[in-house]
């Protein structure tokens, strides 16, 4: 559970927002996990983005802290076993594949 979540939330403050914004980016992180078609993917995308319009509006402490926790339960429920992770990210199948040689200072050998 984050810390925002246990303390009181101010409904517009910018902690509130950033919250909220990565929730949404996970959101999105998830149902690409799930969905490989853009076409499904961008329909489900716009489904996301209409649920989380829907409680805009909302500035009830308490409300929100029931929300994001609503939140973060259908995001642990639908969590892919086997995430997509981009090749060159850690985790990715390319990460530190190919490492340039480390570039040492060369002591010149008199003759």
């Amino acid at each position: 559970m984050s810390s925002i979540a246990r303390k009181a939330v101010v409904p517009f403050s910018e902690a509130n927002k950033k919250y909220v914004s990565s929730l949404y980016r996970k959101s999105l992180r998830t149902a690409h996990d799930w969905i490989n078609k853009t076409e499904f993917y961008r329909v489900k995308a716009s489904e996301i983005r209409s649920r989380f319009d829907a409680n805009k509006h909302i500035n009830d402490p308490n409300e929100l802290k029931v929300i994001f926790k609503e939140t973060e339960a259908l995001l642990e429920d639908y969590a892919h076993p086997d995430p997509i992770i981009p090749p060159c990210r850690p985790g990715g199948s390319k990460f530190e594949r190919n490492i340039p040689p480390r570039v040492e200072a060369r002591i010149p050998i008199d003759v």
